[in-house]
C-alpha cells in the first residue's frame, strides 16, 4: 500500500522552478552577459577619434593603470563626501521619526497622514527635484529673492557658485528624497518587535533613551545593514542630482563630479575600455565595502571565552 501512495504521489516541486525559469533567462541576457562584455572591454583599447575608431586592441590593465593616474581618487572622495552629507542626517532623523511614531505613549495624532508626507518626496524624480532646487536657490531665485525682501542679504547668495553651497545641496536633494523611505523601513522593524520587551523594560525602571540604544537598536540591527547597504550602492551610482544641478561640470572645479559622472563622460567620448575598466573598479568597492558593512552590522562583538584544555577534557 506504501508503494502505492509513492507513486501517485505528485511532486509540484518542478513548478517553483518552471516560475523562477523567466528570471534567471532575462538575468543572463540582460545583465551577466553585458557584465562579462563589460570585463572584456576593460581589458581593450577602444575608443573613438572623430570620425575613426580605434581599436579593440588588447592593453592588459593599461585602462587600470590609466585610472589610477587620472583624477579617480580625488571623484571618488567628492562622491563619498556628498553621500556622507546627505546619509548622516537621514539616518538620524529617519531613527528619530520611526521611534516616535512607533511609541504608543506618545499617542501621536494624524499618523498615517504624516507617513504619507514624509514619503511623498521619494516619489519625485530625481531630475525634478535637481531642477527645482536649481531655479530655487539660483542667483534670481526665490530664495535670494526672500532673503533679500526681509534685509538679511544685500546681494544675491551664489550657493552654486561656492563648494560648500553645491555639496549641501546635492546632501540636501538626496537626503529630502530618501529619509522617509528609510523612516518608513524602520518603522516596521520597529513594529517587528515584542512589545512585551518594551513593558518589561519600562517596569524595570528603564527610561526611554535607555530603551532605544538597548532594546530597539540592536533588534532592528539587520534592518539597519540593509538600510546601509543600499544606500552605499545608491551613493556610489549618484549621478542625475548633481548632474543636473551642475550641468555636468560638477562645478565648481569639479569638487561635486561623482564617479558615475566620470564614467559618463568615458561613455559620451565613446571609450569604451575606460569605461569598463571604471565599472569593474565600482563593482569591486561596492563589493568590498557591502561585505565590511555586512561584517560589521552583524559580529555580535562578543568574544567566545575560550575554554582550557582541562575544562575541554572534564
Amino acid at each position: 500500500m506504501d508503494d502505492k501512495k509513492q507513486q501517485k504521489s505528485i511532486s509540484y516541486a518542478k513548478w517553483g522552478y518552471i516560475f523562477i525559469l523567466p528570471f534567471f533567462i532575462c538575468f543572463f541576457i540582460f545583465s551577466f552577459i553585458p557584465l562579462l562584455d563589460t570585463i572584456r572591454y576593460s581589458f581593450y583599447e577602444y575608443y573613438r577619434s572623430g570620425l575613426k575608431e580605434v581599436g579593440p586592441n588588447f592593453v592588459g590593465l593599461g585602462n587600470y593603470i590609466a585610472l589610477l593616474k587620472s583624477d579617480l581618487l580625488k571623484y571618488a572622495g567628492n562622491t563619498f563626501i556628498l553621500w556622507m552629507i546627505g546619509f548622516v542626517p537621514q539616518i538620524v532623523i529617519a531613527l528619530i521619526l520611526a521611534a516616535w511614531f512607533t511609541d504608543a505613549r506618545l499617542k501621536i495624532h494624524g499618523e498615517q497622514f504624516f507617513k504619507v508626507v514624509i514619503y511623498l518626496p521619494n516619489l519625485i524624480m530625481a531630475s525634478a527635484f535637481a531642477m527645482l532646487f536649481f531655479t530655487m536657490f539660483s542667483n534670481a531665485g526665490p530664495v535670494n529673492s526672500i532673503l533679500q525682501s526681509l534685509g538679511w542679504i544685500k546681494a544675491p547668495i551664489d550657493f552654486m557658485g561656492s563648494v560648500g553651497g553645491t555639496r549641501s545641496l546635492v546632501g540636501l536633494m538626496n537626503f529630502l528624497m530618501w529619509f522617509g523611505n528609510t523612516s518608513i523601513m524602520l518603522m516596521a522593524a520597529i513594529m517587528g518587535i515584542s512589545p512585551e520587551l518594551f513593558e518589561a523594560a519600562s517596569l524595570d525602571g528603564c527610561n526611554h533613551t535607555q530603551i532605544f540604544f538597548k532594546i530597539t537598536l540592536p533588534l532592528i540591527r539587520p534592518i539597519l545593514s540593509y538600510t546601509l547597504i543600499t544606500s552605499l550602492i545608491g551613493g556610489l551610482q549618484m549621478f542625475d542630482v548633481p548632474q543636473i544641478l551642475t550641468n555636468g561640470q560638477g562645478s565648481p572645479d569639479r569638487t561635486s563630479y561623482t564617479l558615475i559622472m566620470f564614467l559618463n563622460s568615458h561613455l559620451k567620448a565613446s571609450n569604451y575600455g575606460m569605461a569598463g575598466a571604471l565599472s569593474v573598479y565600482l563593482f569591486i568597492v561596492s563589493g568590498i565595502l557591502c561585505f565590511i558593512v555586512y561584517r560589521m552590522m552583524n559580529d555580535d562583538g562578543e568574544k567566545k571565552p575560550k575554554r582550557n584544555k582541562k575544562e575541554a577534557v572534564k
